[in-house]
């Protein structure tokens, strides 16, 4: 069902510190299993529409592994949900200060792009803002988003492509692009270096 390289490392986010990683864990976990039953699927209806196997979604609702992004972006099409809504934790709002140390992050399978949340999980919002590293020729295809999802990203370091429903957009440090996300997209490294972006995400409807 999932591709060769999910199979052969589901569960390694780049620059996680342990604790980091189990908190996401255990909130994926507990996301996943409740979104799901709400959505009245079994493990193996929504492993046939997401494509993901069941053996791999048990996995994850068992706490026993970190999925990679492109998995979780499976998971969430296939349930109609923000991407957030299964990394969310539990709380309330107010001021909040996301400390580097503390920090969520996921990466690709190979583990050449890595995203990192600026944001707290447990607050109410239609935005999320990303740290984005993209290794020397890294590559990560994304699938379309919900509708009406929007993505606006600045280049900060190095060079990259962005591809938008089969346009390629070339940009440098300093560009910006702003693009309706509920189409395939995708980014590349084209720079000699690391490529480092953020990202605004933006829902149609509240989160959290």
């Amino acid at each position: 069902m999932e591709d060769e390289r999910e199979r052969s490392n589901p569960a390694e986010p780049l620059d996680a510190r342990p604790s980091d990683a189990d908190s996401l864990v255990e909130a994926v976990a507990e996301n996943l299993k409740r979104i799901r039953t709400r959505r009245g699927h079994s493990l193996e209806r929504l492993a046939k529409i997401s494509g993901v196997s069941r053996a791999m979604l048990s996995q994850i609702e068992l706490g026993k592994s970190v999925p990679t992004i492109s998995l979780l972006w499976k998971v969430a099409r296939a349930l109609d949900v923000p991407f957030a809504a299964l990394t969310n934790l539990s709380g309330g709002g107010g001021t909040a200060v996301v400390r580097a140390s503390n920090s969520k992050s996921l990466s690709s399978a190979d583990g050449s792009f890595t995203s990192r949340a600026l944001f707290p999980y447990d607050t109410p919002r239609k935005t999320e803002f990303y740290e984005l590293r993209i290794r020397h020729q890294g590559f990560e295809a994304a699938e379309a988003h919900a509708p009406g999802t929007t993505e606006n990203l600045i280049v900060a370091e190095g060079s990259v492509e962005i591809e938008v429903g089969g346009v390629v957009y070339r940009l440098f440090d300093g560009d910006a692009i702003f693009f309706e996300a509920d189409t395939p997209h995708s980014y590349r490294n084209v720079g000699a270096g690391e490529a480092r972006l953020f990202l605004v995400m933006t829902y149609v409807e509240v989160i959290g």
